[in-house]
């Protein structure tokens, strides 16, 4: 790399020249990552994208077939990304390609080989490498953005273990500007990338210093009013008394509301072990611990929140309590007594938080006084911004920006809507974004004059990834509201303890470049090198390199569906659904202040910000069949990825993965075998009506194409989990047995049900000489079997009440046209049933 002649831009293989500033701090950070795995750590604003951009300019330059692949948790931060490289390097745009689950998986494949760069959400990668769709062989430089995620079983972690075991000439990069909150933790996220040094520019670095600004921190302390207060002392009253009967159990000697979330889980672990011992105690504590979590999830929104946020919260418990299948804990904590009372008080009280008008007088005083131009709102609740926003816009121009998934009483936000929103606020014609932690990460937000924090959050990363929306250009400010005597202080001290600890580490990792290799190797580098065959990038290297077996394999067509097929969704033909794409869960740590992050927020986008859906072909039941190696295949069907069942086999030596949407079951282990996989709460599920249709029917249909189906219940506790009587379990496994003639196998957990399949799979393919067949198309439902359905499908009343309800009124006209107390003639239809298929029946459209 270069500068210009000019000297006010960098050149340089692939580069577009004079494009690039000149920066020499990211001309040195780049250089030192084409030496090696390398975490780069650069604050927020300073160019992470265009070090990493750099060199995968440099590693493309080599070969025509090398690719580079860019990672990034968002789909808004993918398209930014991909725009940014079309506009920088001398590539041609088609060959910069996009790749999210809004692409469809035929697409992917297909934009896989012709690409040069690759831009995608993890979680589509690491589906498509779990399926054999793709291999990284040809990947020469590999990007993690945001690479602090890389943490738990987060996608990153997978795609870093393959990308070292396939590729014949890795470089892996991660970027990050808050990459832990301690040394272990920042070197954690190497050792699951596979990094071997951390390269670190602060804000005190003389090269950095002249493109960064002061930014000044403005705590602002909110008193609660007094009816707030009575109405969180009252829901505190119940969590005391919970506590009071978890302490008569003897789990915990504490019956105080603000109990740590330490000691939650401290108490969960002890109710376990009784649960384990089979005792009942260990039933009824974890019923009411379940209550007591409910209850601080509203004490927190009643404190920090707004009253408003709590009513929205209370409305979504209630209607969870009337439900089929409720919980003891949500009937229990609606019907209490003083819950009702604060409920009523709530519903009366008519005024605002008073963090509300706090918030418009700082933007006021930014954009009126200050004559500022953007202010970014920051809050943990989508209740929250939107409320909010509906309050600012009385007084100004403002805009809510929330994650794509639809939540109770709330619509998600499309990736073209984000988008938009995102384009306006540029360009200025509106002046305040409310956004939750979706714009937290990466995303290139114009320069602000004020981010407000609603709320402190109780993570260093998250508050340094926020603060770094302002400060860019010219100086920034950041006010961060307090609600005094509550949660908000907590988080306060924990978030300001973290980043002094973070910056404190950072320095440390950075006088100490050079015990960096020891430190990561002490923490399993070299063991990680040797499992997975990562060979140390040099830039000088050819293409000599030991290409890996590459797998040949159909790429298949994939449905959508809301849920995996574990959770017992019953299936639909056509119907749209997550393609395990990404998820913006924000990790929230918690330590000996005891306070846990705000993930406890129901429906808020801190839990599950970005299901993207959309039409797809039916399911594909297309013939496949083993190749003659000696590896053992296993057909998964893509909605089982949320479980970690389809990776663990994919790292198998023996066994290929490959994927389909399945219309019967959920692994095909031979033409004979196929596998429908429930938990232990989606089996019991069926017995309380939340999914009847689906596992009678979908084992039903396994029968119809296949000799030996198989039902795995997984999980332990079938007969103590919840409150069903045991004849009604052992009456549904019986008729699995005797009247569908399925296998019902039993395994403890996901590790148990990975090792049976694998078993299972070699004993017919291996054993037996069997191959895999995913059985030919469905055949066509009888008349019989199509009306039992329509009527099924009405208010989810299940088979066996849609035969009752034919065989009393002869047809589905019938069944449609006969008002409610007609139907409670026929056998298993109660009022509210009745009640409930009129509805359905007899109300105007609303679409």
């Amino acid at each position: 790399m270069a500068t210009t002649d000019e000297g006010d831009g960098v050149a340089g293989p692939l580069l577009v020249d004079g494009f690039l500033e000149d920066r020499r701090y990211q001309r040195e950070l780049a250089d030192a990552a084409l030496r090696t795995h390398t975490l780069v750590c650069l604050p927020t604003g300073l160019g992470k994208t265009t070090v990493s951009l750099l060199v995968t300019a440099e590693r493309l330059a080599g070969d025509v077939v090398n690719k580079s692949l860019l990672l990034a948790p968002t789909k808004p931060l993918v398209q930014q990304h991909a725009d940014f490289y079309r506009e920088a390097l001398e590539v041609h745009d088609d060959e910069i390609v996009v790749y999210t689950g809004d692409t469809r998986p035929d697409d992917r494949a297909d934009l896989w080989s012709g690409a040069r760069v690759v831009v995608a959400t993890p979680e589509v990668v690491e589906n498509d490498l779990v399926g054999s769709r793709i291999d990284l062989t040809d990947v020469v430089h590999c990007t993690f953005d945001e690479c602090h995620r890389a943490t738990g079983d987060y996608a990153y972690n997978y795609i870093a273990e393959r990308y070292h075991e396939q590729a014949r000439d890795p470089l892996a990069t991660g970027m990050s500007a808050s990459p832990g909150d301690d040394e272990e933790a920042i070197l954690e996220v190497c050792h699951n990338l596979g990094l071997r040094q951390v390269e670190v520019m602060t804000e005190e670095d003389a090269d950095v210093d002249d493109y960064t600004h002061e930014t000044s921190v403005d705590w602002e302390r909110i008193e609660l009013p007094e009816t707030v207060v009575e109405i969180r002392d009252a829901i505190n009253e119940v969590i005391e008394d919970r506590l009071g009967k978890l302490r008569e159990l003897g789990v915990t000697n504490t019956s105080k509301a603000d109990v740590s979330e330490r000691e939650i889980q401290q108490i969960q672990g002890k109710l376990r072990e009784l649960m384990n011992n089979d005792q009942s105690e260990g039933y009824e504590g974890m019923s009411l611990l379940a209550e007591v979590r409910k209850l601080r999830t509203a004490v927190t929104y009643a404190e920090t929140q707004s009253v408003e946020s709590l009513r929205r919260y209370f409305e979504r418990q209630k209607q969870a309590a009337r439900s089929s299948g409720a919980s003891k804990a949500d009937q229990r904590m609606i019907s209490e007594p003083k819950v009702r009372e604060a409920i009523r008080r709530a519903e009366d009280y008519d005024d605002l938080h008073p963090k509300f008008r706090r918030t418009r007088m700082l933007i006021a005083q930014t954009l009126g006084i200050e004559n500022g131009e953007r202010v970014i709102v920051f809050t943990e609740s989508r209740d929250t911004a939107e409320t909010l926003t509906d309050f600012l816009n009385e007084h100004f121009t403002a805009r809510k920006f929330v994650g794509q998934s639809d939540t109770d009483g709330s619509d998600g936000m499309t990736q073209k809507e984000q988008q938009e929103t995102l384009d306006e606020f540029r360009a200025g014609e509106f002046e305040v974004l409310v956004s939750t932690s979706v714009a937290e990460e990466g995303l290139d937000v114009p320069e602000v004059n004020l981010v407000l924090f609603y709320e402190p959050v109780p993570t260093a990363i998250r508050a340094i990834q926020r603060k770094g929306r302002t400060g860019r250009q010219t100086e920034g400010a950041v006010s961060v509201l307090l609600a005094e005597d509550t949660r908000d202080e907590a988080y306060f001290w924990k978030a300001r303890n973290d980043q002094k600890r973070m910056k404190e580490e950072l320095r440390s990792l950075k006088s100490i470049t050079g015990e960096i290799e020891s430190e990561l190797s002490q923490t399993g580098m070299d063991e990680f090198d040797e499992e997975n065959g990562a060979v140390e990038s040099d830039p000088s290297a050819g293409d000599d390199g030991e290409v890996p077996h590459e797998t040949e394999g159909e790429t298949a067509t994939e449905s959508e569906k809301p849920s995996p097929s574990g959770s017992g969704s019953a299936r639909s033909d056509g119907e749209s659904a997550r393609d395990g794409d990404e998820t913006a869960t924000t990790a929230q740590s918690s330590d000996g202040d005891g306070q846990a992050g705000l993930d406890a927020f129901a429906g808020d986008d801190s839990a599950s910000d970005d299901a993207a859906t959309r039409d797809e072909p039916d399911g594909e039941i297309a013939t496949a069949s083993a190749d003659g190696e000696e590896s053992v295949e296993v057909v998964v069907d893509q909605r089982e990825l949320d479980a970690s069942i389809a990776k663990d086999l994919s790292r198998e030596e023996d066994v290929e993965t490959r994927l389909e949407t399945l219309a019967v079951g959920d692994y095909v282990l031979s033409d004979r075998v196929v596998v429908e996989r429930k938990t232990v709460a989606d089996f019991l599920d069926t017995l309380t009506g939340g999914d009847e249709r689906s596992m009678f029917e979908q084992v039903k249909d396994a029968t119809r194409y296949y000799a030996r189906p198989v039902v795995v219940v997984e999980g332990e506790d079938l007969y103590g989990e919840r409150n069903v009587h045991p004849n009604a379990i052992r009456g549904a496994l019986a008729s699995l047995a005797v009247d569908f003639g399925a296998s019902v196998l039993r395994t403890t957990d996901e590790d148990e049900t990975t090792e049976l399949l694998r078993v299972i799979a070699t004993r017919e393919q291996e054993t037996e000489d069997r191959t895999v067949s995913v059985h030919g198309e469905k055949s066509s439902k009888t008349l019989a079997e199509q009306q039992e359905y329509v009527v099924a499908s009405v208010a989810e009343v299940g088979p066996v009440t849609a035969e009752s309800l034919l065989a009393e009124f002869g047809s589905v006209e019938a069944v449609m046209t006969a008002d409610a107390e007609d139907l409670q003639t026929a056998e298993g239809v109660g009022e509210v049933t009745a009640e409930r298929i009129r509805e359905v029946v007899g109300s105007d459209y609303d679409g």
